[in-house]
């Protein structure tokens, strides 16, 4: 499959207009702050980037990161102005062809965002092998990833070498495709529904259960929407499955409980989050109106308080005293089956 995907994305497609389904494009709209940041983008990097949308974690100035199947390096030079000059993001992807372009305009973006250095740099390598790639361990505050992980056939590898990489209190954030059910050996081994990110979806209930199995014990989904598979005879071949894009943010923090517990604890939102003025959003369930009272979880205080956040927040409370479950804590899909649902306010 490795052979498979590096055929497709360094041969056969041209552009994403080549792309057969929306599977490519990550969960989120890409908001009107950050359009500015991509029209400083070579164009040639712009034109070979097959996907839409942008994964970006908020507060990242000085932050270093790590892109996960960067490509032509759309995504990391969007992120290296977000960084800032004494950031760094770092690209890995395993297509030569993308990485050449990547790499060529290096220079040309160093200029444009006037920086005195490159704050980028690009290794050719699997996501699944990160370790012989000589990145050191807890090195990262973020790993981000658009629509790639699906494309590995070792996804255990992949959770594994991110948990290693990042930093205590850093995260996980990235869009991918996932399945309302066990996907069938056909579709998985089908090499063009490989190729268009269907194929190697994981079930959702798995994918969570991976993440628990590597360390990440409260994986937090932040997005998702169905996904449309537009060519007729690739829907036919995946009749019967319903697939979704959606974007999960998973932390890298000790301790973290299986449940949404309730310890009376709430936090404020100070309104200081750049671009989040009047609200911060954590996840689907967790839309935080800067100024106002908003009851948490032990979990969700402490992705607030333990992690680069804590200074943008109020806390109220500790772990003294336990009050049980949060109400409607379960286990069932959590994707909205409809593109116009949205999610709750009130956490979890």
């Amino acid at each position: 499959m490795h052979e498979v995907v590096k055929d497709y994305y360094g041969n056969q497609l041209q552009s994403s207009d080549d792309l057969r389904t929306t599977a490519c494009c990550d969960a989120s709209r890409m908001p009107a702050w950050l359009k500015p940041l991509l029209a400083r983008v070579h164009p040639e990097v712009l034109s070979r980037y097959y996907g839409c949308g942008l994964v970006c974690p908020p507060l990242l100035d000085g932050c270093r990161l790590l892109d996960l199947g960067s490509g032509s390096g759309r995504d990391v030079y969007v992120l290296s102005q977000l960084v800032g000059e004494h950031g760094q993001v770092v690209g890995v992807d395993m297509t030569e062809e993308q990485l050449d372009v990547a790499r060529r305009h290096q220079q040309y973006h160093r200029e444009a965002f006037g920086y005195g250095r490159d704050n980028v740099a690009f290794h050719l390598g699997y996501i699944e092998h990160l370790d012989e790639l000589g990145l050191p361990d807890a090195s990262f505050d973020a790993v981000v990833s658009n629509c790639v992980v699906n494309l590995s056939p070792d996804k255990d590898a992949v959770l594994r070498e991110v948990f290693r990489l990042l930093k205590p209190g850093g995260e996980f954030y990235f869009s991918d495709i996932y399945a309302d059910r066990r996907v069938p050996a056909a579709v998985r081994n089908d090499p063009l529904l490989y190729g268009e990110c269907l194929g190697g979806a994981l079930y959702w209930a798995d994918f969570l259960a991976l993440a628990r199995r590597h360390g990440f014990d409260d994986p937090r989904l932040v997005e998702d929407r169905p996904i449309e598979i537009t060519d007729p005879a690739l829907a036919a071949r995946a009749e019967g499955i319903g697939f979704h894009s959606a974007t999960y943010r998973l932390f890298k923090l000790d301790g973290l409980e299986p449940q949404c517990e309730d310890y009376g604890q709430a936090v404020i939102y100070r309104g200081s989050v750049p671009s989040m003025a009047q609200r911060f959003r954590l996840d689907k369930h967790h839309d935080i109106e800067a100024g106002r009272v908003f009851p948490v979880c032990g979990n969700t205080w402490r992705m607030l308080h333990d992690t680069r956040f804590r200074e943008h927040f109020e806390f109220i409370g500790n772990f003294d005293r336990h009050f049980g479950l949060f109400e409607g804590c379960g286990s069932q899909m959590p994707f909205d089956r409809s593109a116009q649902s949205g999610g709750s306010a009130a956490c979890c």
